[in-house]
């Protein structure tokens, strides 16, 4: 990025840094030796999304960065301060019901396949040899089902354990990190004069405590881990109450009911604690609520303790037959995520009504439709897992088919579920063929444009068609909002197809279609096989991706980009979520600008490719205002409008770009049609200069020239800093910025790999002495 081997950190640590080349690091103070052009200074920030192997395993908690995205994605509010808060209030139910879903898939595996139906069957456990001490025919201290589950539950407890110790490692190196500060009321800071002379209220993300969720995320790391003991409980000790209810055994019935009435409490106080807000954006909130942090997870975890010691306690009356009870957890949970997304939708409609606008995907339903995809990538995991296991454990046998099986097998609905993936990918071929056939119309439409555009007068109509194909592509990002919505409807009505056809029929497709006739069985069949197949395919392919990124640097490159978006926003939703980069990143950028400006007096352009372009953007909103207006801004391949606009209204809409565009001294975005990511931010300038510009060109010519004569490659969403519209862009900012008093371009950041590094190369950035305009090449490596 610095174009020079020599570099020197500035500022930082191994995880994030500033470097500069070597020979600028005095540059403020020797102005004379750089009047002839730009110094850079470039921000690294990779090691915040993929420094090393284990990132990649995050990959396995997709739904709960996913649902995190949705409490995001809420619409433009006016007024409606019950209803935002209702919103996030449901989000972060439909959060915990995910981390309850992924507990009890655990304790479906460990519980209830192993220890009680497994270890119950001679059938099974004599093919396990490693099962013979929990076998029921050993007739050991172990065989009873009550000692069985007991010992089984460390293997769920240990889970919900290393999900609170990465919370809490990550809320330390993240979370816990104090970002910038300054006088800020509690209240909305008044409207401030903009550079343009118009007032400029600070949006959300400009808030003093926005990029400090410290207190929050403690709260809902406490409450989910108490929620995840409660799930290990409720099936250790409802089988154990169960079983003394139904017989004179030696344990009274009174301590099954005392275990229901304390279950039923903790997860009372685990329900308010995850719907109290409780944190002020406005000001840094240090607090933490050390009641609800300490005192919740150490009575979820002692009445888990207690409840295994009741279960442990000798019935020897007691045999496990079928399966655990409490099967009828799988469909409350899909039930109750099916109400909670339904609601979701009825406050976003109604928030989205309040303040409609046109460029917001789905009209408002985003987070409704996030938030489906994440119950059922939940219900994907949770059925993969089950579905192989005890095919596992059943060896030659199919679970739940009848007497040829050696076990019940997993809970009927999930059967049900996978049977429904096969009919819903076919129905996603429909849209997926109509946006294949328009896709290749437009790009033969383009082709006379492009001819004409390029002024070729003998054209090749394979470079044609190369560059009409390539836009063409590009655009198919903004058909995404419709393949997803139609997806999240078509999975909830699925969903609640299967939920029902679980209900009354309580057995497997296969079996609950006899005697419907021949091909009704056969689709039965093919859909339960197929689907069994497909749900065990997908968890697996998960586990692969995860343990190869570990393995292969490429591949953790890939799964770190790609989780770069994910990972943007706080975890206001769900605590077990991989960490958010930008509570790290965004402060050190704003710290760095305003500590620079604040010494210097000087102005700075910041720049940024695109998931830096959001950074840029982010920082720059949490400058004070007298350092905001010494700031230019340049944005290149940024998908600051096309993306986070569109998806995130109430932060990146037009009202806060708009705010943007007017705090900061000048602003200048270049865009391409052929990039899938980039585009125009879209703002009215009014009399204003102009932010948008383009679409370049790109090829920068269309065949061999004198001064190209090897053909230009279509560069898409990277190398932007090759047009040489880019340094004219770039020397118009710093004119735009004045007379040249030790103006900075400090980076904001790109997300290309550096060849042969082994580590990603992001940020781009400079700073200017006296005497000359400096400023970043803002070349991403890569």
């Amino acid at each position: 990025m610095l174009g020079d081997c020599r570099t020197t950190r500035v500022s930082g640590d191994a995880t994030a840094a500033i470097h500069r080349r070597t020979e600028d690091i005095e540059a403020e103070q020797q102005p004379d030796r750089h009047r002839d052009g730009p110094v850079a200074e470039a921000y690294c920030w990779s090691n915040l999304t993929s420094g090393n192997g284990s990132r990649a395993l995050w990959l396995l908690l997709l739904p709960f960065m996913v649902v995190n995205l949705a409490h995001w994605m809420r619409p433009t509010a006016q007024g409606h301060t019950a209803a935002v808060r209702l919103y996030g209030t449901v989000v972060r139910l439909a959060a915990l019901s995910l981390t309850v879903l992924l507990t009890a898939a655990v304790c479906e595996v460990a519980l209830d396949l192993v220890a009680w139906q497994c270890a119950g069957v001679a059938r099974c456990s004599g093919r396990r040899s490693w099962l013979g001490f929990l076998s029921a025919q050993q007739d050991g201290w172990w065989s009873q089902p009550g000692r069985r589950l007991a010992l089984a539950s460390l293997v769920p407890s240990a889970l919900v354990g290393l999900l609170w110790y990465l919370s809490n490692r990550t809320w330390s190196a993240y979370e816990s990190q104090r970002p910038l500060s300054w006088d800020e009321s509690e209240e909305d800071p008044a409207p401030h004069p903009a550079p343009s002379g118009a007032p400029v209220v600070r949006p959300a993300l400009g808030r003093p405590g926005f990029w400090y969720g410290r207190r929050l995320v403690a709260r809902l790391r406490a409450a989910h881990t108490a929620a995840g003991f409660l799930t290990i409980a409720a099936a250790v000790g409802g089988a154990a109450a169960r079983y003394d209810r139904a017989a004179d055994g030696p344990v009274p019935t009174v301590a099954g009911g005392l275990f229901l009435a304390a279950l039923v409490v903790c997860g009372l106080v685990v329900v308010a604690v995850v719907c109290r807000r409780g944190r002020s954006e406005r000001r840094l909130d240090n607090r933490l609520d050390r009641t609800a942090t300490t005192f919740l997870p150490a009575a979820a975890l002692a009445l888990l303790v207690v409840t295994a010691v009741y279960a442990a306690w000798s019935r020897p009356g007691w045999v496990s037959s079928g399966s655990l009870p409490g099967e009828a957890a799988f469909g409350l949970l899909a039930l109750g995520q099916g109400v909670l997304v339904v609601v979701l939708a009825v406050v976003a409609l109604t928030l989205y009504r309040s303040a409609p606008e046109p460029r917001t995907i789905l009209h408002g339903l985003g987070g409704p439709a996030v938030a489906m995809l994440a119950c059922a990538l939940g219900g994907v995991m949770t059925g993969g897992v089950a579905q192989r296991v005890a095919d596992w454990l059943d060896g030659p046998g199919t679970p739940g088919m009848g007497s040829g099986s050696a076990i019940p097998g997993p809970p009927v609905l999930l059967s049900w579920q996978a049977s429904v993936i096969p009919v819903l990918l076919l129905l996603l071929l429909v849209p997926v063929t109509w946006l294949a056939v328009r896709t290749a119309r437009r790009a033969r439409r383009m082709g006379p444009r492009i001819e004409a555009e390029y002024e070729e007068s003998r054209p090749d109509h394979g470079r044609t068609r190369h560059i009409a194909r390539t836009r063409a592509t590009a655009a198919l990002t903004d058909s995404a909002p419709r393949i997803v919505g139609l997806l999240s409807g078509a999975t909830l009505l699925l969903g609640a197809g299967a939920a029902a056809g679980a209900w009354l029929s309580d057995e497997v497709p296969g079996l609950a279609m006899d005697g419907a006739g021949p091909l009704a069985e056969s689709l039965a069949d093919a859909a339960q096989a197929t689907g069994s197949w497909m749900i065990g395919f997908g968890f697996v392919l998960f586990v692969t991706w995860g343990r190869r990124a570990y393995r292969d640097v490429s591949a953790r490159r890939t799964i770190g980009i790609l989780w770069d978006v994910g990972t943007f926003w706080p975890r206001a939703a769900h605590p077990f979520a991989p960490p958010c980069y930008a509570e790290r990143a965004v402060p050190d950028l704003s710290s760095r600008m305003c500590a620079w400006t604040a010494r210097t007096r000087g102005r700075l352009v910041i720049s940024g490719h695109s998931q830096g372009s959001v950074l840029a953007a982010a920082a720059v909103w949490q400058l004070p205002d007298a350092a905001r207006s010494r700031v230019a801004l340049l944005t290149y391949g940024s998908p600051i409008e096309r993306l986070y606009g569109r998806w995130f209204p109430a932060y990146f809409g037009p009202g806060p770009l708009d705010g943007l565009h007017r705090s900061v001294h000048c602003w200048r975005n270049l865009w391409r049609a052929t990039d899938p990511i980039g585009g125009p931010v879209r703002i009215d300038e009014g009399q204003g200069p102009e932010v948008d510009l383009g679409p370049l060109k790109d090829p920068l010519v269309y065949g061999r020239t004198a001064e190209h004569p090897l053909p230009a490659p279509v560069l898409g969403h990277s190398d932007y800093q090759a047009d040489p519209v880019f340094a004219v862009a770039r020397a118009a900012l710093l004119e735009r910025l004045g007379p040249p008093v030790l103006p900075q371009q400090a980076g904001a950041g790109s997300l290309h790999p550096g060849p042969g590094t082994g580590t990603e190369r992001a940020g781009e950035g400079g700073q200017e002495a006296d005497g000359g305009p400096q400023g970043s090449t803002g070349r991403s490596s890569g």
